[in-house]
């Protein structure tokens, strides 16, 4: 459990009163905090022209490892811990108003609203950098979806030509192993040979590996949820509607923070009415108890 936090001198509840309205603009500048631009920390993702290459399987790791290697990805993991220490100090303070009473538990309750708007401004800024990374990750995608558009779209020439003999080539190499394989081992009169066993043997072992690299995992195409196989674009379209997703709970969280912003402000105006209270019953005001039509009587008779 965490150490509680020093409590805080109580300020006067016409100074808190004061400061109300600072506390109410703090929430509504939390809530459109995530419009303004940070210049540090950032992220700067490898070429898209280098991703696109990568094999389906290994791209979203490589991208998720650049990333946590970043200057943004290291100041979100900061202030995620931050925030987790804040929930706890947040939980022993609650626990202990729960506990307390008088004046302790009024300075409790003081530092205990101090402690929610340190929270809040906390994971503002968090949520900022996590919209940059988010918007930073879109970009990234979209170019790599121009990228895969182009390569796909346009062959140029010099690849068909390539294309062509790779396919000569192909069907030259496969014409050759039909003739070998019949000449050796479908000729009755031929003996098994140690070069028969050789091919043989060559043989088996091409196949083994050409299947293990089919079935390796760098290899495999990525499936949709009801196993079709996705294209290269298709599986970078799935990863944009992915951070679209993350986006739009970004949102929802905002507005969230923004009404966690409010009740803060709301706490806090009736903290100071009810410091306000306690100020009036102490002092030498005079009340209602002393009204003149209480005492006519005595300026009725002589």
């Amino acid at each position: 459990m965490s150490e509680l936090p020093l409590l805080i001198h109580r300020p006067s509840p016409k100074r808190l009163a004061l400061t109300l309205g600072a506390v109410f603009i703090g929430g509504a500048v939390l809530i459109g905090s995530t419009t303004m631009a940070l210049s540090a920390p950032n992220w700067t993702p490898q070429s898209s022209e280098r991703l696109v290459k990568l094999p389906p399987s290994y791209l979203k790791k490589s991208i998720d490892h650049d990333f946590a290697n970043s200057e943004l990805g290291s100041a979100i993991s900061e202030k995620e811990e931050n925030i987790s220490l804040k929930g706890s100090t947040l939980g022993d303070l609650q626990k202990a108003i729960e506990t307390a009473d008088g004046d302790v538990r009024g300075e409790l309750r003081h530092q205990f609203l101090a402690e929610k708007r340190n929270y809040l401004s906390m994971m503002s800024e968090r949520n900022d950098l996590r919209r940059k990374h988010l918007l930073t990750k879109r970009r990234l995608f979209d170019d790599m979806l121009q990228r895969l558009s182009q390569e796909e779209g346009a062959m140029s020439p010099e690849k068909e030509e390539l294309l062509e003999l790779q396919n000569a080539a192909a069907e030259r190499f496969d014409s050759s192993l039909v003739k070998v394989d019949q000449r050796l081992f479908e000729a009755p009169e031929l003996e098994e040979s140690k070069y028969s066993k050789a091919y043989q043997q060559n043989k088996t072992a091409i196949e083994q590996l050409v299947a293990r690299i089919d079935n390796h995992q760098m290899t495999q195409r990525p499936m949709s949820d009801n196993g079709v196989v996705l294209s290269r674009e298709e599986h970078v379209r799935r990863m944009v509607a992915d951070v679209q997703t993350d986006l739009a709970v970004l949102d929802q969280e905002e507005t969230i923070l923004g009404y966690m912003a409010k009740l803060v402000a709301l706490d806090a105006m009736s903290l100071a009415e009810e410091g306000l209270d306690e100020e009036l019953l102490d002092s030498d005001v005079v009340g209602n108890t002393l009204a003149p039509a209480k005492n006519v009587s005595f300026f009725l008779n002589n």
